[in-house]
């Protein structure tokens, strides 16, 4: 394979996930960033890598059960280059089942992940036992998956930061350049530029909000309520997320993010009075299509988008990363149709 020179631009999850994925095929690579290493959403607090419910199978749910399978191995390889660690673990997660309709709803999801997620995780309803990082369920029931991970986004990009610099990758803050091949992996703003490129709304950013709290509760699962995750992290802290708001009068936290405060107490009591360590707000990137985006550039040769990450960036990052590099160092188009650029137009 003859080595290639790539311009990534946009150093955020997608856009240093690329620049790995396609050093370590040979490729010469610099990133260029034109504010600072997870400037843009991806420098958030959450980090929950968490899979869609085991139903309705389609070519997402498909992809993102591959990355969240094959991501220990991935950040694993990222955090031995460097030994700076990303805080991945594969805690899994709660939920409390309302009612009787969702503890049917339940089961049949538990069935269906036998067959969906193939041995490789579970999802199960398990009975409430009243421990104190437990939701409180109205039924007395809980799902339990398996398949839950949580990653911490800022030590998650400074660990690629690190390897990438390990392999003589250079990560520069200067303007976007489009000579030669570039991957332009740049968040709310590049789905605008790519709306304006093609004359027509192909997605928009959408505000979310979180806060950061001082409780240890470093190996238990993660908790989830309709709208809340509840992430605890491997330093020691609580991670609470996230709003989603297509409009807003402030691009920083305001009262919504109090709001969060207090959901995760009721949902979750032991984080009561835990102390506040961080109110964060960013702009996601979200497509038409409600999925990442990644491809060729159509009509622009050389040009290769990285974008739509949305909730999901940090989960379905080492399967975009590695089919993107795959389709630029080696030209073998592995990438699901529904996930192409094309698929916005």
């Amino acid at each position: 394979m003859a080595s290639v020179d790539v311009t990534v631009c946009g150093a955020g999850i997608f856009g240093l996930s690329t620049a790995w994925a396609l050093a370590k095929r040979g490729a010469r690579v610099r990133v260029i960033e034109t504010r600072a290493i997870g400037a843009g959403a991806s420098g958030g607090l959450v980090g929950a890598l968490a899979p869609h419910a085991p139903e309705a199978w389609n070519e997402m749910k498909a992809l993102q059960f591959r990355s969240l399978i094959m991501a220990g191995a991935w950040w694993d390889e990222v955090h031995h280059t460097t030994g700076t660690d990303p805080l991945y673990l594969r805690a899994g997660r709660l939920q409390a089942v309302a009612d009787r309709a969702a503890l049917e709803l339940a089961r049949a999801r538990e069935a269906a992940a036998r067959d969906l997620w193939q041995g490789a995780a579970e999802w199960r309803v398990i009975p409430a036992t009243g421990a104190p990082w437990e939701p409180a369920s109205p039924s007395g029931w809980l799902i339990s998956d398996t398949l839950t991970a949580r990653i911490s986004p800022r030590r998650a990009l400074a660990s690629l930061a690190h390897a990438l610099r390990a392999r003589g990758v250079v990560i520069r803050q200067e303007a976007a350049d489009d000579r030669g091949r570039v991957v332009h992996a740049t968040g709310y703003e590049g789905l605008a530029d790519l709306s304006a490129h093609f004359g027509r709304k192909l997605g928009a950013g959408v505000k979310g909000q979180a806060v950061l709290l001082r409780h240890d509760a470093r190996e238990a699962p993660q908790i989830y309520a309709p709208g809340l995750h509840i992430v605890a992290h491997g330093d020691g802290t609580v991670a609470v997320g996230s709003t989603s708001e297509s409009a807003w009068l402030t691009a920083g936290p305001d009262a919504q993010a109090e709001t969060l405060i207090a959901r995760a107490c009721e949902v979750l009591p032991v984080l009561q009075g835990a102390e506040v360590l961080e109110r964060w707000a960013g702009i996601r990137p979200r497509a038409k299509s409600r999925s990442p985006v990644i491809g060729a550039w159509p009509g622009r040769p050389g040009h290769f988008i990285a974008n739509g990450g949305f909730k999901t960036g940090f989960g379905m990052a080492p399967v975009c990363a590695e089919l993107l590099a795959d389709l630029i160092a080696e030209g073998r188009d592995l990438i699901p149709a529904a996930f192409l650029p094309d698929t916005l137009l």
